[in-house]
């Protein structure tokens, strides 16, 4: 793993999802075989393959503190294209950090990651204005989550992770995307866990050799996805869980 440690121009970005986007870090250790993030490298020079490198923006809560202060509130989602709370953070505390300075003043949060490290600011999250947590979980089966996230926390160890947040009393999501073989499984764990639910398909082509490699080519077709994702409608939303389709 390369890691560099840069001063970054800015920090609190316009984002097409969210108001704002902060992304601490840029490239990320968990090297997910299908980040849409990869296309990342073609704005930051970088040769060696996605997930080998992570630049540390180490002068972030720096500019978030100067950019706060000119900027017009909105939503800040943490973040677009990097795991906030990669391994790397245990060290650095950039996302803890920019928190605090979010938190101080009553900006509104969507912090969004695989990695129950982001229980080390379990009392910082529980001062948040309308701040939420989403645990990206793609599947069901660890096997599978080895295959596609070799490097990503264990599929129980998210699954824990919301349900300590969600008992804490933070409002909490799942965001099954992409969503891979074995996650209509997800439809009876994360009940108790999580107030809504997201799905996507997978739309990053950058996977597909995985599939090929194990055989599991019958499940980027069409009909897979549709099938997958209304039966995880169908047994999340009889939960009373609000759960959305996004293709």
């Amino acid at each position: 793993m390369i890691i560099r440690e840069i001063q970054a121009k800015n920090i609190l970005s316009k984002s097409r999802v969210y108001d704002y986007v902060i992304n601490p870090y840029t490239g990320c250790s968990h090297s997910c075989t299908y980040c849409y993030a990869r296309f990342m490298k073609r704005f930051t020079g970088h040769k060696e393959p996605w997930g080998e490198f992570v630049d540390v923006k180490c002068n972030a809560p720096d500019l978030l503190q100067s950019e706060i202060n000119r900027k017009k509130p909105g939503r800040v989602w943490i973040s677009g294209v990097c795991d906030p709370y990669q391994p790397l953070e245990a060290q650095y505390q950039l996302t803890h950090r920019c928190l605090e300075i979010l938190v101080r003043y009553l900006w509104p949060v969507t912090v969004q990651t695989r990695s129950p490290l982001v229980l080390r600011d379990l009392d910082l999250l529980k001062q948040g204005y309308e701040l939420e947590v989403g645990i990206t979980i793609t599947t069901a089966d660890d096997h599978i989550r080895r295959l596609f996230e070799p490097r990503a926390p264990p599929i129980a160890k998210r699954i824990a992770t919301l349900d300590t947040l969600h008992q804490a009393g933070i409002r909490t999501f799942a965001m099954i995307a992409p969503l891979l073989p074995g996650a209509e499984g997800l439809g009876t764990l994360l009940p108790g866990k999580v107030d809504s639910v997201l799905i996507d398909r997978m739309n990053y082509f950058y996977a597909r050799w995985v599939y090929q490699k194990y055989g599991l080519e019958d499940k980027l077709r069409d009909d897979y996805f549709s099938e997958a994702s209304r039966k995880l409608v169908s047994v999340l939303q009889k939960q009373g869980i609000e759960t959305r389709v996004l293709f």
